[in-house]
């Protein structure tokens, strides 16, 4: 697999979300809750994708960033890694297709123009599905889903049931609130105007806990910020009506097959066990 980094700036952008922590911490159409679940299941294992014939495919150019941690980052070596780049490995591996794969590194705003003009086949970088991208574009299944999640203080709540009398807080105009207010009518929401006011209003004990992205919350409970003071309590929660569908890899609307031949790595990668393994590689706490 060959790897290309071209110029690229700053974006830290997953569906309008900030990624801030440092990869050294970092690295330390269905609502439902599940209480234990360690990965979620994003395939039925009894269902089996066609391989489709890739043999005509000249070169798979892989479109990502380098600033989105833990997914796409420039490692103490330099070299790009994460569990995006992990996958693609994987993908290609099982496509049987390593030598034709390439992964190029561009600016986050510029990737849908890459695409769309042929400068890569595929984009794997956090990009939202939307009614409007899917014109444009195709998008895979699911390779991860970002849940929301309870974080209270540690000598506070430790269960659901117990936060029913006490405020919780989540971050005013935000999706996780209208989530909150859908989810759990019955307890009081405590609205902060930002993600660091919350979470500072978590760990002087003004809320005992916060309803918001798991995947931020794990790299806060992770940092030194933290303190040791709080940990994840019950869920996770997921809504594609207030989360959206996951993270997925992006072709254009004219290369079914592309398509067809990622969603049948994919499938493969679940049942087999290897997307689990890539996912705890990178998320040793785990956002569920």
């Amino acid at each position: 697999m060959v790897f290309m980094k071209t110029t690229y700036f700053s974006s830290l952008k997953y569906w309008g979300l900030a990624l801030l922590m440092p990869v050294a911490v970092l690295l330390s159409t269905v609502e439902l809750h599940a209480e234990d679940a360690a990965f979620p299941a994003l395939f039925d294992q009894r269902e089996r994708i066609a391989q489709p014939d890739l043999s005509g495919v000249v070169r798979l150019r892989f479109l990502t960033t380098v600033d989105f941690p833990p997914f796409n980052f420039i490692d103490s070596q330099g070299k790009l890694t994460g569990f995006h780049i992990d996958l693609i490995r994987a993908v290609c591996a099982e496509l049987k297709i390593e030598a034709k794969c390439q992964v190029q590194a561009i600016a986050y705003n510029q990737l849908q123009e890459a695409l769309a003009s042929g400068q890569g086949e595929a984009v794997i970088a956090g990009v939202a599905v939307t009614p409007e991208l899917r014109r444009t574009f195709t998008f895979s299944r699911p390779i991860l889903q970002l849940p929301a999640r309870f974080a209270t203080r540690t000598d506070g709540p430790q269960s659901l049931a117990q936060l029913v009398d006490k405020p919780v807080g989540v971050i005013k105009g935000s999706a996780h609130e209208a989530m909150f207010g859908a989810f759990f009518p019955q307890i009081t929401a405590k609205p902060f105007d930002n993600r660091m006011d919350m979470l500072e209003g978590l760990k002087s004990g003004a809320v005992n806990a916060v309803f918001s992205d798991a995947l931020q919350l794990s790299f806060w409970l992770a940092s030194r910020e933290a303190d040791g003071c709080c940990r994840f309590t019950d869920g996770p929660y997921f809504s594609e009506r207030f989360l959206g569908e996951g993270l997925s890899v992006m072709v254009k609307n004219d290369d079914a097959l592309l398509a067809q031949a990622i969603d049948h790595a994919l499938t493969v990668l679940s049942r087999d066990g290897r997307l689990q393994d890539i996912y705890r590689r990178y998320f040793p706490i785990g956002l569920y």
